[in-house]
């Protein structure tokens, strides 16, 4: 990362905390406010979970212009999410250097995602739209314990907002901006008696891309068009016992990315307004994610809660792609499509309780996993026509019985915490594999052998915590995790049988220390977390013919160290300012991957998506009050260190030089006269920095861009 955006940050957080010792004295109501979040199946302060956790409420939400999963980017330092190349709709997940670059239903992600405790297995169809969001969880380093299911990466939790009981209440927001953006949001409670209440919401999104196609079929690269919906009611007989059912449903047709012809770092092309007029029939993406949760919640005493969360999901993803069409020839380098359905069902009991009168806090449950679901694509390299067909199907099975257990001696004034987390997991993975060919529109052709494969896998992952409140504002924790992902299988593998073999599971150890403080009268807040992991058997892929790029086998080839720290410093030097640095450093380096001969191939190896520096600074500020309401302005920059996108260096180094995007939104509030009126003025990338999201190699380089220059205004009501 630049020098210059390090030292200016390190001045800003300087003068601000120069700023603060003379102001302490103010009243204790202009504090920061607290984070309560349930990282640990219980409702407790962010300061107080021995966890790296970045936590965003509604109001972070709403001001950073957070509606689903991909608004994250480069909001959390060492977390990053990268488009598929075929489809920005799929999401790449890493965190802390952890993730899957890969599309296949046949492979789990590093990082799991949930939806209201749901967990959400596929990486397809994960830009999807949240239509009534309550807050956001991001929780860094190896997850499983307290889990459905286990991660070596970590986790990302969607928490929506839930009904109210006895109160109608209403929230609607539309939103114009350039780029023909259109976004209509809204909201509605609506009590039934006084034990039931149903919640409905939805929005719709819509936003012309950047880049023009001049050849046929869509109008345009990188289209929005987006809707989703939520339906939840919740009833609740007695203070103790509550039902809680939701469905949700994404849609998305979005038209797929541009891809440009680009060379390697440190040379970047500038952001074309069109393509190449020889493109032929691009067809829009066609994505439909939904599901239905029902969460029974039965608090039995004080000290004792059953909860159990079912979920079932369905997806249905259609995508497709041209690629680098004109950049050496009238053909397209590649194009391909793809079509995947996908369904699971999930059961999670959870028991939470206390004992020893509060010094014993424990959870202990079971969770149970099952999905299937086929993928068929084609793909085909012109001139030649040779089509290759592909149609994959899966059937998966996970169980797990865990626990973890918090003990408080009364020895040292009960500051002393004691966790113990433990998990067996147990993991069925079936896939299926067919092949065929077409030349030149003739018959299709079955390629011989059915890929057919069967295995278990059964992990033990312990966790083990101890937390010391040094003050009643300083708490101190140092762990040790295990993460495990399950193994599974490659439907891009260079034969059947090596498809049949598969691949076992990847874990990793991570250790960590840090520190959760608040000083001042809770007017400066400071977390940092250090973490060493430890990351074995990772699974690799290996491009086993160097010439057609589409085949890579995946092995457990890989041992690796992944060293990194994590600061978030919050700043309130009087009552009307706010201002929150957070900062990620990484260091992930392979220390052996074992090739078929044997032989040590690390050197050739980059970790893909890992930045050594990644930074957010965001300053909110309340202007005086005006006679037209009350004015406040937000200022966001975000920044990150060079990044490799392709593991291999073998065909050349695909990095993504360092970028910075500075957001900006200016808010009216509190307008005389227009109770629960709002209108903001916002504006993203404000500098119209020209920069690369994603550059592969497709047989040649491919990136795909970031967005421009975007703006607009929100007009928002509620009451």
């Amino acid at each position: 990362m630049p020098n210059h955006l390090l030292s200016g940050a390190a001045a800003t957080v300087l003068m601000v905390a120069t700023a603060i010792p003379a102001l302490a004295q103010d009243r204790a109501s202009d504090a920061i406010e607290e984070i309560v979040v349930t990282a640990q199946k219980r409702e407790e302060s962010l300061q107080d979970t021995p966890i790296s956790i970045a936590a965003f409420s509604a109001r972070d939400l709403e001001t950073k212009g957070i509606n689903g999963l991909t608004d994250l980017r480069a909001n959390v330092p060492n977390l990053q999410l990268t488009p598929f190349p075929n489809n920005a709709a799929t999401t790449q997940i890493f965190m802390r250097g952890v993730g899957l670059a890969d599309d296949q239903i046949t492979q789990d992600g590093g990082v799991a995602v949930y939806m209201d405790g749901v967990y959400v297995a596929r990486s397809q169809g994960l830009a999807m739209e949240v239509a009534d969001l309550d807050r956001i969880e991001v929780l860094r380093g190896p997850q499983g314990t307290l889990y459905g299911r286990n991660a070596t990466g970590g986790a990302i939790n969607f928490i929506t907002r839930k009904p109210d009981l006895g109160d109608f209440g209403f929230k609607g927001q539309v939103t114009l901006g350039n780029y023909d953006n259109r976004r209509f949001k809204a909201a509605v409670n609506v009590p039934i008696g006084q034990t039931i209440a149903a919640r409905l919401s939805y929005v719709n999104q819509q936003q012309d891309g950047f880049i023009r196609n001049a050849g046929t079929g869509i109008k345009r690269w990188g289209d929005e068009d987006r809707q989703a919906m939520r339906a939840d009611v919740l009833w609740q007989p007695s203070d103790g016992l509550s039902l809680r059912y939701s469905y949700d449903r994404t849609d998305i047709d979005d038209t797929p990315t541009y891809v440009a012809f680009s060379p390697l770092h440190p040379l970047v092309i500038d952001r074309p307004k069109a393509g190449s007029p020889l493109v032929r029939d691009v067809l829009p993406n066609d994505i439909t994610a939904q599901g239905h949760s029902l969460t029974a919640e039965w608090q039995a005493s004080d000290a004792f809660t059953v909860r159990s969360i079912t979920g079932y999901r369905k997806l249905d993803n259609f995508q497709n792609q041209d690629y680098l069409t004109g950049a050496i020839g009238p053909f397209p380098l590649q194009k391909n499509s793809s079509h995947a359905k996908q369904d699971q069902w999930s059961e999670e009991l959870q028991l939470v309780g206390d004992g020893l009168d509060g010094r014993l806090q424990y959870v202990a449950g079971f969770y149970y996993f099952s999905e299937s679901g086929d993928n068929v694509s084609n793909s085909y390299s012109p001139p030649t026509l040779t089509r290759s067909f592909t149609t994959a199907t899966i059937d998966n099975r996970s169980y797990a019985l865990f626990g973890q257990a918090t003990f408080t001696p009364e020895a040292l004034d009960r500051r002393l915490h004691v966790t113990i987390g433990l998990r067996q997991s147990w993991d069925k993975r079936e896939a299926t594999l067919a092949r065929q060919t077409q030349v030149n529109n003739g018959p299709i052709v079955t390629v011989p052998g059915l890929g057919d494969g069967s295995r278990n896998f059964t992990d033990f992952s312990p966790s083990f915590i101890i937390a010391f409140d040094a003050s009643d504002d300083v708490n101190l924790y140092a762990k040790a995790v295990k993460g495990y992902k399950s193994g599974g299988y490659n439907v891009r593998a260079s034969s059947i049988a090596r498809f049949d073999e598969g691949f076992g599971p990847e874990t990793l150890w991570s250790y960590e220390a840090g520190i959760k403080s608040q000083w001042l009268d809770n007017r400066l807040r400071f977390n940092a977390a250090g973490f060493i992991s430890k990351y074995s058997d990772i699974q690799v892929n290996v491009q086993s013919d160097p010439t057609n790029i589409r085949l890579t086998d995946v092995l457990n080839a890989g041992k690796a160290t992944v060293k990194g720290l994590e600061m978030d410093l919050t700043m309130a030097p009087t009552r009307d300012l706010r201002l929150s640095i957070n900062y990620g450093y990484l260091l992930a380096r392979y220390d052996e991957i074992i090739d078929a001969t044997g032989a040590n191939i690390a050197g050739n190896y980059r970790f893909t998506n890992a930045p050594r520096h990644t930074i957010a600074l965001d300053l909110n500020y309340d202007l005086p009050r005006l006679p037209v309401g009350r004015l406040s302005a937000n200022f966001n920059y975000t920044a990150q260190s060079d990044k490799y996108t392709n593991a291999t260096i073998s065909g050349g180094k695909y990095i993504i030089g360092d970028y910075g995007l500075l957001n900006a939104r200016l808010t009216l509030a509190d307008i005389p006269g227009i109770k629960g009126v709002r209108a903001s003025l916002w504006g993203r990338n404000l500098t119209d920095k020209n920069y690369y999201v994603m550059q592969f190699n497709v047989g040649r380089p491919g990136a795909l861009f970031g967005e421009p220059r975007t703006y607009g205004i929100d007009l928002s009501v509620e009451f």
